[in-house]
Protein backbone atom coordinates (compact mmCIF):
# COMPACT_ATOMS: atom_id res chain seq x y z
CA UNK A 1 0.00 0.00 0.00
CA UNK A 2 1.26 3.54 -1.01
CA UNK A 3 1.24 5.91 1.45
CA UNK A 4 1.31 9.70 1.33
CA UNK A 5 4.31 11.76 2.15
CA UNK A 6 3.96 13.69 5.76
CA UNK A 7 4.93 17.29 5.07
CA UNK A 8 4.90 18.60 9.04
CA UNK A 9 7.52 20.99 8.86
CA UNK A 10 7.49 20.73 13.00
CA UNK A 11 9.18 16.97 12.15
CA UNK A 12 12.08 18.17 10.69
CA UNK A 13 13.00 18.99 14.15
CA UNK A 14 12.92 15.72 15.08
CA UNK A 15 15.13 14.39 12.18
CA UNK A 16 18.01 17.03 13.25
CA UNK A 17 17.46 15.83 17.02
CA UNK A 18 18.23 12.52 15.39
CA UNK A 19 21.15 13.60 13.93
CA UNK A 20 22.94 16.23 16.29
CA UNK A 21 21.35 15.54 19.86
CA UNK A 22 23.54 16.59 22.10
CA UNK A 23 24.43 19.40 19.89
CA UNK A 24 23.14 22.89 21.33
CA UNK A 25 20.04 23.99 19.57
CA UNK A 26 19.24 27.60 21.25
CA UNK A 27 21.23 29.64 23.20
CA UNK A 28 19.20 32.64 24.61
CA UNK A 29 21.50 35.49 25.81
CA UNK A 30 20.64 35.56 30.22
CA UNK A 31 22.26 37.96 33.02
CA UNK A 32 26.16 38.31 33.58
CA UNK A 33 28.06 36.55 36.45
CA UNK A 34 30.16 38.50 39.26
CA UNK A 35 33.45 39.02 36.32
CA UNK A 36 30.75 40.48 34.13
CA UNK A 37 30.51 37.72 31.35
CA UNK A 38 27.38 36.88 29.87
CA UNK A 39 25.33 33.47 30.47
CA UNK A 40 23.11 31.75 28.48
CA UNK A 41 20.06 29.52 28.77
CA UNK A 42 20.58 26.58 26.52
CA UNK A 43 19.04 23.47 25.45
CA UNK A 44 20.06 20.69 23.20
CA UNK A 45 18.36 19.39 19.56
CA UNK A 46 17.11 16.73 21.27
CA UNK A 47 15.78 18.19 24.24
CA UNK A 48 14.00 20.67 22.18
CA UNK A 49 12.45 18.05 19.87
CA UNK A 50 11.34 16.38 22.75
CA UNK A 51 10.01 19.66 25.07
CA UNK A 52 7.57 19.83 21.58
CA UNK A 53 6.48 16.53 21.33
CA UNK A 54 5.26 17.38 25.16
CA UNK A 55 4.00 20.67 24.57
CA UNK A 56 2.19 19.35 21.90
CA UNK A 57 0.54 16.12 23.42
CA UNK A 58 -0.22 18.42 26.19
CA UNK A 59 -2.35 20.67 23.94
CA UNK A 60 -4.00 17.99 22.37
CA UNK A 61 -5.14 16.85 25.58
CA UNK A 62 -6.63 20.45 26.02
CA UNK A 63 -8.66 20.22 23.07
CA UNK A 64 -6.49 21.54 20.34
CA UNK A 65 -7.18 19.86 16.99
CA UNK A 66 -5.76 20.11 13.50
CA UNK A 67 -6.71 24.04 11.94
CA UNK A 68 -7.54 25.64 15.42
CA UNK A 69 -6.36 29.09 15.30
CA UNK A 70 -3.81 29.94 18.26
CA UNK A 71 -2.35 33.32 18.46
CA UNK A 72 1.27 33.06 19.64
CA UNK A 73 2.70 35.59 21.47
CA UNK A 74 5.63 35.01 23.49
CA UNK A 75 9.10 36.74 23.45
CA UNK A 76 12.10 35.03 21.41
CA UNK A 77 14.12 32.59 22.96
CA UNK A 78 13.63 28.75 24.17
CA UNK A 79 9.90 28.66 24.71
CA UNK A 80 8.78 30.56 21.20
CA UNK A 81 10.90 28.34 19.28
CA UNK A 82 9.38 24.94 21.37
CA UNK A 83 5.71 26.34 21.19
CA UNK A 84 5.86 26.64 17.41
CA UNK A 85 7.42 23.17 16.55
CA UNK A 86 4.54 22.20 19.30
CA UNK A 87 2.26 24.11 17.55
CA UNK A 88 3.24 22.28 14.16
CA UNK A 89 3.19 19.10 15.65
CA UNK A 90 -0.10 19.34 16.83
CA UNK A 91 -1.39 21.18 13.12
CA UNK A 92 -2.40 24.26 15.01
CA UNK A 93 -2.38 27.79 12.90
CA UNK A 94 -0.11 29.51 14.37
CA UNK A 95 -1.01 33.12 14.00
CA UNK A 96 2.03 35.53 14.46
CA UNK A 97 1.81 39.21 14.76
CA UNK A 98 4.57 41.72 15.47
CA UNK A 99 4.43 43.73 18.06
CA UNK A 100 6.11 46.30 16.85
CA UNK A 101 3.00 47.50 14.98
CA UNK A 102 1.66 49.20 17.61
CA UNK A 103 -1.23 47.81 19.92
CA UNK A 104 -3.95 49.31 17.43
CA UNK A 105 -2.78 47.46 14.72
CA UNK A 106 -2.07 44.34 16.62
CA UNK A 107 -5.86 44.62 18.09
CA UNK A 108 -6.94 45.26 14.36
CA UNK A 109 -4.92 41.74 13.14
CA UNK A 110 -6.56 39.87 16.22
CA UNK A 111 -9.96 41.03 15.57
CA UNK A 112 -9.63 39.60 11.46
CA UNK A 113 -8.29 36.34 12.37
CA UNK A 114 -10.96 35.31 15.50
CA UNK A 115 -8.58 33.26 17.27
CA UNK A 116 -9.84 30.16 19.35
CA UNK A 117 -6.84 30.60 21.63
CA UNK A 118 -3.99 32.60 23.44
CA UNK A 119 -0.63 31.34 24.02
CA UNK A 120 0.62 34.12 25.55
CA UNK A 121 2.79 36.03 28.62
CA UNK A 122 0.63 37.05 31.32
CA UNK A 123 0.18 40.69 29.86
CA UNK A 124 -0.95 39.72 26.66
CA UNK A 125 -4.11 37.06 28.84
CA UNK A 126 -4.47 40.48 31.11
CA UNK A 127 -5.21 42.33 28.20
CA UNK A 128 -7.82 39.82 26.68
CA UNK A 129 -9.53 39.65 29.90
CA UNK A 130 -9.77 43.51 29.42
CA UNK A 131 -11.15 43.55 26.05
CA UNK A 132 -13.95 41.54 27.76
CA UNK A 133 -16.17 39.78 25.37
CA UNK A 134 -13.92 40.97 22.48
CA UNK A 135 -12.08 37.87 22.32
CA UNK A 136 -15.14 35.49 24.11
CA UNK A 137 -14.52 32.98 21.41
CA UNK A 138 -10.95 32.69 22.34
CA UNK A 139 -11.24 29.58 24.90
CA UNK A 140 -8.04 27.35 24.30
CA UNK A 141 -5.63 29.93 26.56
CA UNK A 142 -1.96 28.77 27.77
CA UNK A 143 -0.25 31.21 30.12
CA UNK A 144 4.13 31.56 29.79
CA UNK A 145 4.51 32.38 33.12
CA UNK A 146 2.57 33.01 36.25
CA UNK A 147 -1.05 32.79 35.95
CA UNK A 148 -3.19 35.56 37.49
CA UNK A 149 -7.05 36.22 37.38
CA UNK A 150 -7.80 34.11 33.80
CA UNK A 151 -8.28 30.47 33.30
CA UNK A 152 -6.76 27.81 31.28
CA UNK A 153 -3.68 26.51 31.31
CA UNK A 154 0.07 27.58 31.82
CA UNK A 155 3.50 26.42 30.00
CA UNK A 156 4.78 24.37 32.73
CA UNK A 157 1.35 22.31 33.01
CA UNK A 158 1.33 21.45 29.87
CA UNK A 159 5.51 20.34 29.78
CA UNK A 160 4.38 17.65 32.99
CA UNK A 161 1.67 15.99 30.02
CA UNK A 162 2.59 11.79 29.27
CA UNK A 163 2.87 11.51 25.42
CA UNK A 164 1.16 8.50 25.61
CA UNK A 165 -0.29 7.61 22.30
CA UNK A 166 0.34 10.98 20.67
CA UNK A 167 0.75 11.40 17.20
CA UNK A 168 2.26 14.57 15.42
CA UNK A 169 -0.57 15.26 12.53
CA UNK A 170 0.16 14.02 9.53
CA UNK A 171 -0.21 17.31 7.23
CA UNK A 172 -0.75 17.38 4.01
CA UNK A 173 0.90 19.24 1.72
CA UNK A 174 -1.53 22.04 1.28
CA UNK A 175 -2.64 22.05 5.01
CA UNK A 176 -2.65 25.01 7.02
CA UNK A 177 0.67 25.72 9.19
CA UNK A 178 0.58 29.63 10.10
CA UNK A 179 -0.89 33.05 9.15
CA UNK A 180 1.66 35.89 9.58
CA UNK A 181 0.84 39.36 9.61
CA UNK A 182 2.40 41.37 6.86
CA UNK A 183 4.19 44.58 8.65
CA UNK A 184 1.46 47.34 7.85
CA UNK A 185 4.18 49.52 6.06
CA UNK A 186 2.80 49.95 2.73
CA UNK A 187 -0.94 49.57 3.83
CA UNK A 188 -3.06 47.46 6.66
CA UNK A 189 -1.40 44.42 8.11
CA UNK A 190 -2.83 41.38 6.01
CA UNK A 191 -2.94 37.53 7.15
CA UNK A 192 -0.87 35.27 5.04
CA UNK A 193 -1.97 31.78 4.81
CA UNK A 194 1.32 29.21 5.02
CA UNK A 195 1.18 26.26 4.10
CA UNK A 196 3.39 23.07 5.72
CA UNK A 197 5.05 22.80 2.26
CA UNK A 198 5.30 26.28 1.67
CA UNK A 199 7.20 26.33 5.32
CA UNK A 200 9.61 23.07 4.30
CA UNK A 201 10.50 24.74 0.83
CA UNK A 202 11.50 28.06 2.11
CA UNK A 203 14.05 26.09 4.92
CA UNK A 204 15.34 24.33 1.43
CA UNK A 205 15.76 27.11 -0.68
CA UNK A 206 17.74 29.00 2.08
CA UNK A 207 19.92 26.27 3.07
CA UNK A 208 20.62 25.49 -0.50
CA UNK A 209 21.22 28.66 -2.03
CA UNK A 210 23.75 30.07 1.39
CA UNK A 211 25.37 26.40 1.68
CA UNK A 212 24.34 26.86 5.20
CA UNK A 213 26.30 23.38 7.28
CA UNK A 214 24.44 21.77 9.92
CA UNK A 215 26.34 22.87 13.00
CA UNK A 216 26.61 25.88 12.11
CA UNK A 217 26.48 28.99 14.59
CA UNK A 218 23.61 31.65 13.97
CA UNK A 219 23.02 35.18 15.93
CA UNK A 220 19.47 36.08 14.17
CA UNK A 221 18.68 39.30 15.13
CA UNK A 222 15.10 38.41 13.66
CA UNK A 223 13.23 35.62 15.53
CA UNK A 224 11.00 33.96 12.39
CA UNK A 225 14.86 33.27 11.02
CA UNK A 226 16.00 31.68 14.69
CA UNK A 227 12.93 29.00 13.43
CA UNK A 228 14.82 28.30 9.86
CA UNK A 229 17.76 27.57 11.71
CA UNK A 230 16.43 24.46 14.06
CA UNK A 231 14.87 23.08 10.98
CA UNK A 232 18.60 23.09 9.42
CA UNK A 233 20.60 21.97 12.19
CA UNK A 234 22.20 25.69 13.14
CA UNK A 235 22.86 26.68 16.41
CA UNK A 236 20.66 29.99 17.09
CA UNK A 237 22.06 32.38 19.42
CA UNK A 238 19.76 34.63 20.69
CA UNK A 239 21.24 38.20 21.70
CA UNK A 240 19.96 41.10 24.33
CA UNK A 241 17.52 43.02 21.97
CA UNK A 242 14.23 44.35 21.24
CA UNK A 243 13.88 42.50 18.64
CA UNK A 244 10.28 44.88 17.49
CA UNK A 245 12.40 47.68 17.73
CA UNK A 246 15.79 46.83 15.56
CA UNK A 247 17.08 49.69 15.53
CA UNK A 248 17.64 50.48 18.98
CA UNK A 249 20.08 47.53 19.11
CA UNK A 250 23.57 48.07 21.37
CA UNK A 251 25.64 47.26 19.01
CA UNK A 252 27.95 45.45 21.79
CA UNK A 253 25.44 42.50 22.46
CA UNK A 254 26.02 41.53 18.95
CA UNK A 255 29.69 41.34 19.08
CA UNK A 256 29.41 39.74 22.15
CA UNK A 257 27.24 37.10 21.11
CA UNK A 258 29.03 36.73 17.76
CA UNK A 259 32.13 36.54 19.72
CA UNK A 260 31.36 34.41 22.53
CA UNK A 261 30.19 31.50 20.38
CA UNK A 262 32.14 32.02 17.68
CA UNK A 263 28.86 32.39 15.11
CA UNK A 264 29.45 31.44 11.53
CA UNK A 265 26.46 33.66 10.38
CA UNK A 266 24.29 36.24 11.60
CA UNK A 267 20.84 37.66 9.80
CA UNK A 268 19.36 40.98 10.73
CA UNK A 269 18.03 43.93 9.54
CA UNK A 270 19.66 46.76 7.86
CA UNK A 271 18.98 49.04 10.94
CA UNK A 272 20.71 46.42 12.95
CA UNK A 273 23.59 46.19 10.54
CA UNK A 274 23.41 50.12 10.09
CA UNK A 275 24.34 50.17 13.81
CA UNK A 276 26.90 47.39 14.26
CA UNK A 277 28.99 48.89 11.13
CA UNK A 278 29.56 52.58 12.51
CA UNK A 279 30.24 51.12 15.72
CA UNK A 280 32.97 48.67 14.47
CA UNK A 281 34.01 51.74 12.09
CA UNK A 282 34.43 53.61 15.32
CA UNK A 283 36.23 51.27 17.66
CA UNK A 284 38.22 49.69 15.29
CA UNK A 285 36.53 45.91 15.84
CA UNK A 286 35.39 43.12 13.53
CA UNK A 287 34.46 39.93 13.49
CA UNK A 288 36.41 37.51 12.14
CA UNK A 289 34.50 34.17 12.83
CA UNK A 290 31.31 35.36 10.35
CA UNK A 291 31.26 33.67 7.23
CA UNK A 292 28.01 34.91 6.21
CA UNK A 293 25.67 37.98 6.95
CA UNK A 294 22.24 38.21 6.01
CA UNK A 295 20.22 41.65 5.97
CA UNK A 296 16.54 41.55 5.10
CA UNK A 297 13.04 43.03 5.16
CA UNK A 298 14.02 46.56 3.50
CA UNK A 299 16.65 47.88 1.00
CA UNK A 300 20.05 47.71 2.27
CA UNK A 301 22.35 51.37 1.52
CA UNK A 302 25.60 51.05 0.15
CA UNK A 303 27.23 52.50 3.13
CA UNK A 304 25.88 49.70 5.27
CA UNK A 305 27.33 46.74 2.98
CA UNK A 306 30.52 48.74 2.82
CA UNK A 307 31.13 48.91 6.47
CA UNK A 308 30.21 45.28 7.17
CA UNK A 309 32.16 44.51 4.58
CA UNK A 310 35.04 45.87 7.26
CA UNK A 311 33.46 44.64 10.16
CA UNK A 312 33.10 41.29 9.00
CA UNK A 313 36.11 40.58 6.88
CA UNK A 314 35.80 36.75 6.21
CA UNK A 315 32.77 36.94 5.39
CA UNK A 316 29.81 37.38 2.38
CA UNK A 317 27.12 39.69 2.68
CA UNK A 318 23.84 38.71 1.32
CA UNK A 319 20.74 40.25 0.72
CA UNK A 320 17.99 38.24 0.00
CA UNK A 321 14.50 39.84 -1.69
CA UNK A 322 11.16 38.88 -1.15
CA UNK A 323 8.05 39.62 1.06
CA UNK A 324 5.71 37.99 3.59
CA UNK A 325 3.85 36.49 0.92
CA UNK A 326 6.74 35.40 -1.43
CA UNK A 327 10.20 34.68 0.77
CA UNK A 328 12.64 33.80 -0.83
CA UNK A 329 12.38 35.12 -4.31
CA UNK A 330 16.09 36.49 -5.26
CA UNK A 331 19.26 37.48 -3.73
CA UNK A 332 22.78 39.42 -4.22
CA UNK A 333 25.96 39.17 -2.45
CA UNK A 334 27.38 42.62 -1.37
CA UNK A 335 30.61 42.13 -3.74
CA UNK A 336 28.34 42.22 -6.75
CA UNK A 337 26.92 45.49 -5.61
CA UNK A 338 29.82 47.38 -4.26
CA UNK A 339 31.89 45.87 -7.30
CA UNK A 340 29.21 46.48 -10.38
CA UNK A 341 25.37 47.27 -9.78
CA UNK A 342 26.24 50.27 -7.62
CA UNK A 343 27.18 52.07 -10.35
CA UNK A 344 24.13 51.63 -12.37
CA UNK A 345 22.02 52.87 -9.01
CA UNK A 346 23.75 55.89 -8.42
CA UNK A 347 22.79 57.36 -11.52
CA UNK A 348 19.32 56.28 -11.64
CA UNK A 349 19.04 52.49 -12.18
CA UNK A 350 17.17 51.31 -9.55
CA UNK A 351 18.64 48.73 -7.03
CA UNK A 352 19.31 45.55 -8.37
CA UNK A 353 17.81 42.76 -5.93
CA UNK A 354 20.05 39.73 -8.15
CA UNK A 355 18.94 36.47 -9.31
CA UNK A 356 15.96 34.70 -8.56
CA UNK A 357 16.34 31.44 -6.47
CA UNK A 358 16.20 27.97 -7.96
CA UNK A 359 12.26 27.21 -8.16
CA UNK A 360 11.14 30.41 -8.85
CA UNK A 361 9.63 31.96 -12.10
CA UNK A 362 9.43 35.52 -12.35
CA UNK A 363 7.97 38.18 -15.13
CA UNK A 364 7.82 41.68 -15.43
CA UNK A 365 4.49 42.37 -16.65
CA UNK A 366 2.69 46.08 -17.37
CA UNK A 367 1.56 48.16 -14.55
CA UNK A 368 -2.37 47.70 -13.18
CA UNK A 369 -4.04 48.86 -10.12
CA UNK A 370 -6.53 46.54 -11.50
CA UNK A 371 -7.40 42.63 -10.65
CA UNK A 372 -5.94 40.10 -12.86
CA UNK A 373 -7.67 37.05 -12.81
CA UNK A 374 -5.90 34.57 -15.15
CA UNK A 375 -2.29 34.81 -16.43
CA UNK A 376 -3.82 34.62 -20.14
CA UNK A 377 -4.75 38.65 -18.85
CA UNK A 378 -1.19 39.57 -18.65
CA UNK A 379 0.69 42.04 -20.40
CA UNK A 380 4.63 41.03 -20.50
CA UNK A 381 6.74 43.65 -21.28
CA UNK A 382 10.65 43.31 -22.60
CA UNK A 383 13.59 43.29 -20.88
CA UNK A 384 14.91 46.84 -19.56
CA UNK A 385 10.92 48.34 -19.37
CA UNK A 386 10.02 49.07 -15.91
CA UNK A 387 7.18 47.22 -14.84
CA UNK A 388 5.48 45.32 -11.78
CA UNK A 389 6.77 42.20 -11.08
CA UNK A 390 5.06 38.59 -10.76
CA UNK A 391 6.56 35.62 -8.83
CA UNK A 392 5.64 31.65 -9.04
CA UNK A 393 6.80 28.99 -7.00
CA UNK A 394 6.46 26.31 -4.35
CA UNK A 395 7.44 29.34 -1.48
CA UNK A 396 4.68 31.76 -2.82
CA UNK A 397 2.11 31.82 -0.63
CA UNK A 398 -1.33 31.37 -2.15
CA UNK A 399 -4.23 33.59 -0.46
CA UNK A 400 -4.62 35.47 2.70
CA UNK A 401 -7.01 34.61 5.23
CA UNK A 402 -8.38 37.88 6.32
CA UNK A 403 -9.21 39.41 3.38
CA UNK A 404 -10.52 37.62 -0.25
CA UNK A 405 -10.29 41.01 -1.71
CA UNK A 406 -6.58 41.33 -0.95
CA UNK A 407 -6.78 37.82 -2.64
CA UNK A 408 -8.04 38.97 -5.78
CA UNK A 409 -5.83 41.84 -6.43
CA UNK A 410 -2.83 40.34 -5.26
CA UNK A 411 -2.78 36.60 -7.17
CA UNK A 412 -3.18 35.31 -10.74
CA UNK A 413 -4.14 32.03 -11.71
CA UNK A 414 -1.87 29.59 -14.06
CA UNK A 415 -3.99 26.54 -14.16
CA UNK A 416 -3.11 25.16 -10.57
CA UNK A 417 -0.31 27.54 -9.87
CA UNK A 418 -0.96 30.87 -8.35
CA UNK A 419 1.43 33.93 -9.33
CA UNK A 420 2.00 36.72 -7.01
CA UNK A 421 1.88 40.06 -7.39
CA UNK A 422 5.14 41.63 -5.31
CA UNK A 423 3.39 45.13 -5.50
CA UNK A 424 7.19 46.14 -6.61
CA UNK A 425 7.93 48.01 -10.13
CA UNK A 426 11.26 47.51 -12.08
CA UNK A 427 12.77 45.59 -14.55
CA UNK A 428 14.83 42.89 -15.85
CA UNK A 429 18.19 42.73 -16.59
CA UNK A 430 19.88 40.78 -19.93
CA UNK A 431 21.26 38.51 -16.64
CA UNK A 432 17.59 38.11 -15.87
CA UNK A 433 18.44 40.03 -12.35
CA UNK A 434 15.80 42.22 -11.46
CA UNK A 435 15.88 45.84 -10.49
CA UNK A 436 13.92 47.30 -7.96
CA UNK A 437 12.38 50.88 -8.88
CA UNK A 438 9.95 51.60 -5.65
CA UNK A 439 6.39 50.16 -4.54
CA UNK A 440 3.79 50.51 -7.50
CA UNK A 441 1.77 52.34 -5.01
CA UNK A 442 4.14 54.94 -4.49
CA UNK A 443 4.84 55.78 -8.61
CA UNK A 444 3.81 59.14 -9.48
CA UNK A 445 1.78 60.00 -12.33
CA UNK A 446 2.62 63.33 -14.07
CA UNK A 447 1.65 64.74 -17.04
CA UNK A 448 5.00 64.02 -18.73
CA UNK A 449 4.80 60.76 -17.86
CA UNK A 450 5.59 58.15 -14.39
CA UNK A 451 8.24 58.59 -12.36
CA UNK A 452 9.74 56.04 -9.81
CA UNK A 453 10.80 56.69 -6.26
CA UNK A 454 14.10 54.77 -5.89
CA UNK A 455 15.61 55.70 -9.42
CA UNK A 456 15.09 59.59 -8.58
CA UNK A 457 16.33 59.08 -4.74
CA UNK A 458 19.79 57.26 -5.55
CA UNK A 459 20.63 59.96 -7.77
CA UNK A 460 19.97 62.81 -4.55
CA UNK A 461 21.45 59.92 -2.34
CA UNK A 462 24.98 60.37 -3.91
CA UNK A 463 25.36 64.22 -2.13
CA UNK A 464 27.65 63.61 0.88
CA UNK A 465 25.36 65.43 3.20
CA UNK A 466 21.87 63.21 2.50
CA UNK A 467 21.45 60.80 4.45
CA UNK A 468 17.86 59.14 2.73
CA UNK A 469 15.69 60.94 0.13
CA UNK A 470 11.95 60.46 -0.80
CA UNK A 471 10.08 61.15 -3.72
CA UNK A 472 6.60 62.15 -3.42
CA UNK A 473 3.97 63.61 -5.97
CA UNK A 474 1.20 66.77 -5.15
CA UNK A 475 -1.95 66.76 -6.91
CA UNK A 476 -4.14 64.42 -8.88
CA UNK A 477 -2.37 61.50 -10.83
CA UNK A 478 -1.99 62.32 -14.09
CA UNK A 479 -0.84 66.19 -12.95
CA UNK A 480 1.21 65.13 -10.16
CA UNK A 481 4.08 67.50 -9.27
CA UNK A 482 7.34 65.69 -8.22
CA UNK A 483 9.06 66.97 -4.99
CA UNK A 484 12.24 65.37 -3.07
CA UNK A 485 12.51 65.72 0.38
CA UNK A 486 15.63 64.87 1.83
CA UNK A 487 16.87 64.05 5.21
CA UNK A 488 20.57 65.17 5.77
CA UNK A 489 23.42 62.70 8.21
CA UNK A 490 22.93 63.32 12.09
CA UNK A 491 25.13 66.54 12.40
CA UNK A 492 24.97 67.40 8.96
CA UNK A 493 21.75 69.62 8.96
CA UNK A 494 22.31 73.16 7.95
CA UNK A 495 22.28 75.59 10.64
CA UNK A 496 21.04 78.47 8.96
CA UNK A 497 18.50 79.76 5.60
CA UNK A 498 21.81 80.66 3.49
CA UNK A 499 23.35 76.70 4.09
CA UNK A 500 19.85 75.35 3.34
CA UNK A 501 19.74 77.48 -0.20
CA UNK A 502 23.13 76.30 -0.61
CA UNK A 503 22.49 72.86 -0.14
CA UNK A 504 19.30 72.93 -2.16
CA UNK A 505 21.08 74.64 -4.95
CA UNK A 506 23.83 71.53 -4.61
CA UNK A 507 20.89 68.91 -5.11
CA UNK A 508 19.62 70.81 -7.72
CA UNK A 509 22.24 71.11 -9.63
CA UNK A 510 22.54 67.13 -9.13
CA UNK A 511 19.25 66.86 -10.98
CA UNK A 512 20.03 68.82 -13.67
CA UNK A 513 22.68 66.50 -14.76
CA UNK A 514 20.05 63.55 -14.99
CA UNK A 515 17.41 63.21 -17.32
CA UNK A 516 14.99 61.02 -14.81
CA UNK A 517 15.35 64.04 -12.29
CA UNK A 518 15.60 67.34 -14.48
CA UNK A 519 12.74 68.61 -14.37
CA UNK A 520 11.99 68.39 -10.54
CA UNK A 521 11.68 71.83 -9.28
CA UNK A 522 10.56 71.54 -5.59
CA UNK A 523 13.24 70.10 -2.42
CA UNK A 524 12.26 70.00 0.74
CA UNK A 525 14.54 69.29 4.03
CA UNK A 526 13.38 66.97 6.84
CA UNK A 527 15.21 66.00 9.87
CA UNK A 528 13.68 62.57 10.78
CA UNK A 529 11.57 60.77 8.31
CA UNK A 530 8.93 58.96 9.85
CA UNK A 531 9.76 54.87 9.03
CA UNK A 532 8.42 51.23 10.19
CA UNK A 533 9.38 50.10 13.69
CA UNK A 534 10.25 47.26 12.15
CA UNK A 535 13.44 48.17 10.12
CA UNK A 536 13.51 51.88 10.52
CA UNK A 537 13.66 52.23 6.94
CA UNK A 538 10.97 52.13 5.10
CA UNK A 539 10.17 55.41 4.73
CA UNK A 540 6.45 56.17 5.44
CA UNK A 541 6.04 58.29 1.75
CA UNK A 542 2.33 58.90 2.40
CA UNK A 543 2.74 60.78 5.51
CA UNK A 544 5.83 63.05 4.03
CA UNK A 545 3.63 63.69 0.98
CA UNK A 546 0.83 65.42 3.40
CA UNK A 547 3.64 67.23 5.39
CA UNK A 548 5.13 68.35 2.11
CA UNK A 549 1.52 69.56 0.81
CA UNK A 550 1.04 71.86 4.08
CA UNK A 551 4.75 73.13 3.44
CA UNK A 552 4.36 74.09 0.23
CA UNK A 553 0.73 75.24 0.30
Amino acid sequence: MKTSTVYNVGLLLDEVALARADATAIAVAGRRDALGKRQYDTITFAKLAEDSTVIAAGLSQMGVVPGTRLALMVRPGIDFVSLVFALFKVGAVSILIDPGMGKKNVLSCLDQVKPEGFVGIPIVHAVRKLCGRRYRDARLNVTVGRKWFWGGATLEELRKTEVGDFQSFAATANDKAAIIFTSGSTGPPKGVEFRHEGFRRQVQFIQERYAIEPGEIDVPGFPLFGLFNSAMGVTSVIPDMDFSRPATVDPRNILEAVGDWEATQSFASPAVWNAVGQFCERENLWMPSLKRVLSAGAPVPPHVLKRMKKAAPNAEMYTPYGATEALPVASISASEVLGETIERSSVGGGTCVGSRFAGIDWQVIAISDEAIENIDQIEPLPRGEIGELIVRGPVITRRYATSDEATRLSKIYDGDAVWHRMGDVGYLDTLDRFWFCGRKSHRLETAEGPMFTIPVESIFNTHEKIFRSALVGLGEPGEQIPVVIVQPWPGMYPDTPQEIDQLIDQLREIGNKNVLTERIEHFLLHPNFPVDVRHNSKIFREKLKVWAEDRLS
